[in-house]
């Protein structure tokens, strides 16, 4: 079963996807959909779906888990990631993949044990869980694959949970 991650975001949309195999997870790709730098909003929307799209068809995952919106001092921040997320959820539900809503505390909790970790805490964390020789880069797909491991973890405590009753 593979799990695609997501950090949504207009200028760069991070992905990552894992694979879970024997209730151990394996690196599979991560990587960035990046803003196309003269196109418009509704151009860069349609290439994160795009993009989105594109990378389920070539892996294609069992779940898809996305971080949720955190609250934003900046509301024209906040709609415009909203649209961003509203896209690659999409993508998702077109391909009949479910998708899973994290917000950022519950993937740092879940990473690294503190809803108030650190981004180079949760980075480090990440390489260490997938056994990476160094941080993902860009940090965006490092988040995402944050994002895919969350949901992971989420899985194995509803299966843990399923057998105890």
């Amino acid at each position: 079963m593979k799990i695609l991650g997501i950090d949504p975001g207009l200028s760069a949309t991070g992905y990552g996807i894992v694979e879970v195999r024997d209730d151990k997870l394996k690196f599979i790709t991560h990587g960035s959909i990046r803003k196309l730098p003269r196109a418009g909003f509704t151009e860069n929307l349609l290439g994160i779906f795009q993009g989105i799209e594109k990378i389920i068809h070539n892996f294609q995952p069992g779940y898809c888990s996305i971080e949720d919106i955190f609250y934003h001092q900046n509301k024209k921040t906040a709609i415009i990631m909203g649209h961003a997320r509203g896209v690659a959820m999409l993508a998702a539900a077109k391909n009949s993949i479910p998708v899973y809503e994290y917000s950022p505390r519950e993937v740092k909790m879940s990473i690294v044990g503190s809803g108030a970790a650190s981004k180079i805490q949760v980075q480090v964390m990440v390489k260490n869980i997938l056994g990476l020789s160094e941080i993902p880069q860009p940090d965006d797909a490092a988040d995402a694959l944050a994002v895919a491991i969350c949901h992971f973890h989420r899985l194995k405590f509803l299966k843990s949970m399923a057998k105890q009753e």
